[in-house]
């Protein structure tokens, strides 16, 4: 039994590094992966509206991406939007800007990007206030908002009003615990982002890394992560309020109710670690 445990094992086909998969029940929703990175595109008459090139540490996954979408379509891409300031969701857009984009993010994304300099990043043409932007191509209307500090401090909500579809990159993990994205998380205000996001009317997330067997996100799954994260602050407010941040704190910290989430044994000393800071030094 063994054996052939083994050999079912090493019969199955290896993950491709490459996968562009129409969301289903849409005419045009697709979602590009590189990896354990993705994005979404979505396809209209008058052109393709892409999000996130995923290209950090992947020289030629930009134009990879560009590829993909030309499989799809030979209609021009008029938009790359960024769904934050993080390279390794923007990184690579060189690709796009050759092929005629015009590079959308949030304004600190600019500022951000500017002070840095990072040569496999481009800088947005255009950038959204705080006031939020609707995008509006080939009859498809892209909402970009703004909901405060969560994951960082640009993360613009990405929805389609029509499909009842949202792109949101990092702060809302679809079935699973965050792990090094904590390190400069915002966990307060992050609580209340997803408090906004669950007011918003949406059906469907697509999250800016796979979740559990590719499958997109509910407003279970949002809600899910909000509780985790509040009883995450919990739980260390505990610890931290006893004098025990760092070491001792984090060595006890456990949330036995999430050890069966994927990620829980690899992103617990990240939550640890960020709640230690908030609760044990107050940031």
């Amino acid at each position: 039994l063994l054996a052939l445990t083994f050999n079912a094992q090493a019969q199955q086909p290896a993950r491709p590094q490459i996968a562009t998969t129409k969301v289903e029940g849409t005419d045009n929703v697709y979602v590009f992966r590189n990896g354990n990175h993705q994005a979404m595109f979505v396809v209209t008459p008058d052109g393709v509206i892409a999000t996130d090139p995923v290209a950090y540490g992947r020289p030629t996954g930009g134009q990879t991406y560009v590829d993909e979408i030309r499989k799809v379509t030979d209609k021009p891409i008029k938009y790359l939007i960024y769904s934050h300031h993080h390279f390794d969701h923007i990184a690579g857009g060189k690709a796009f800007k050759d092929a005629g984009a015009t590079v959308v993010a949030h304004h600190r994304v600019k500022e951000q990007l500017a002070v840095l300099k990072d040569p496999h990043t481009v800088l947005p043409d255009e950038v959204v206030s705080d006031k939020g932007r609707t995008i509006t191509l080939g009859g498809t209307a892209l909402e970009l908002s703004y909901h405060g500090l969560n994951h960082s401090d640009s993360t613009l909500v990405m929805r389609l009003p029509k499909e009842k579809i949202v792109f949101i990159v990092d702060t809302l993990p679809v079935g699973q615990v965050p792990g090094r994205g904590m390190i400069d998380f915002h966990p307060l205000q992050a609580e209340e982002f997803i408090k906004k996001v669950l007011a918003l009317d949406w059906d469907r997330l697509i999250p800016g890394h796979p979740g559990p067997n590719d499958r997109l996100g509910t407003k279970k799954d949002a809600q899910d992560q909000l509780e985790f994260l509040q009883d995450a602050s919990a739980e260390m407010k505990k610890l931290a309020q006893d004098g025990k941040c760092w070491e001792p704190a984090e060595k006890e910290f456990k949330l036995s109710k999430y050890e069966n989430w994927p990620g829980y044994a690899a992103g617990i000393p990240f939550v640890a670690r960020r709640y230690c800071g908030l609760w044990g030094r107050g940031t």
